[in-house]
């Protein structure tokens, strides 16, 4: 299939249709007001969940997983990042895949418009997924495939030519584990599938733009200056991830070895330099200091 000469995962298919029962959900998680200073959440509601908003005429959404699961762990003690940004950034890298399976779709079926999304637009990822037959949405959020765990990108293609649709996936093999909820260092899976991004590591470390550190937040981050993977780390169903085998995912080494006190003496032009390509430009060079001198309880209010 064109999407696995990509490299993807796994594919699945569903109509374009509106997700009213996913917009009533996303709804009450706002109001909650469960997605802190994110304000970009609240924002294009309508685009979320109608994909003929995004592209008009749309008939069928395409959802693709990418592997980033890595061959190599960080050395012991390091400054933790969480690993989808071990390697350059999966925007660049999936937006190319998706504009080639989008041509390749062009040479069979003739003129096709539509769009690939890759976690920076308005798109209900995970809620295409399910609805596209790829797995089911996990106690911490995340869409979990039965035969590949949670280490992946979501990407969407939305196009306005009808495929014939996956069914959707309709169970939930979660049970009565709850070993995310329990292993999560600061609580912030609230309830199963409900997290609270206020108390969320890699809201902290990634999207908090403040120069301080909540009080108390140093002496229970575990050491993560970038993301967190805890709650995917101790879920049962990664025993199924293997290594990926895209080049562009493979790990910076400064972030396999580099220790913190490597990390302080780490310049601006330094910082952009080894890491233009990657994830960690958009916490930039404060937003790590920040976070890597906060595992000292350093710099908090």
């Amino acid at each position: 299939m064109e999407a696995a000469q990509l490299g993807f995962l796994s594919c699945g298919i569903a109509d374009a249709v509106p997700l009213h029962d996913d917009a009533r959900r996303l709804e009450a998680w706002l109001a909650k007001g469960y997605h802190a200073d994110m304000a970009y959440m609240a924002n294009h509601f309508d685009l979320r969940i109608d994909p003929t908003k995004l592209v008009p005429g749309a008939k069928s959404v395409v959802t693709l997983l990418c592997n980033y699961f890595p061959s190599q762990a960080q050395q012991v003690g390091v400054p933790k990042i969480a690993k989808y940004a071990f390697g350059n950034d999966y925007h660049e890298v999936i937006r190319g895949k998706l504009n080639s399976l989008l041509d390749m779709f062009r040479a069979v079926a003739g003129a096709i418009e539509g769009r690939g999304f890759v976690d920076s637009a308005p798109v209900l990822e995970r809620a295409w997924a399910l609805r596209s037959g790829l797995g089911w949405i996990g106690k911490n959020g995340n869409l979990i495939h039965p035969k590949s765990g949670s280490f992946f990108f979501i990407a969407t293609l939305i196009i306005d030519f009808q495929l014939d649709a996956d069914p959707p996936f309709a169970t939930d093999h979660c049970g009565t584990c709850r070993r995310c909820i329990d292993a999560c260092p600061t609580d912030a899976i609230v309830s199963p599938k409900e997290i609270d991004a206020n108390r969320c590591i890699s809201y902290f470390t990634i999207e908090l733009k403040s120069a301080l550190m909540p009080e108390g937040f140093s002496n229970r981050d575990d050491g993560w200056v970038f993301g967190c993977d805890v709650c995917q780390d101790v879920c049962p169903w990664n025993r199924f991830s293997k290594p990926h085998n895209e080049p562009a995912f493979a790990p910076i080494p400064e972030i396999l070895t580099s220790g913190r006190e490597e990390w302080l003496k780490m310049t601006e032009e330094s910082f952009k330099k080894t890491f233009r390509n990657s994830p960690l430009k958009r916490a930039k060079w404060t937003g790590i200091l920040r976070n890597i001198s906060a595992l000292n309880g350093e710099t908090t209010s």
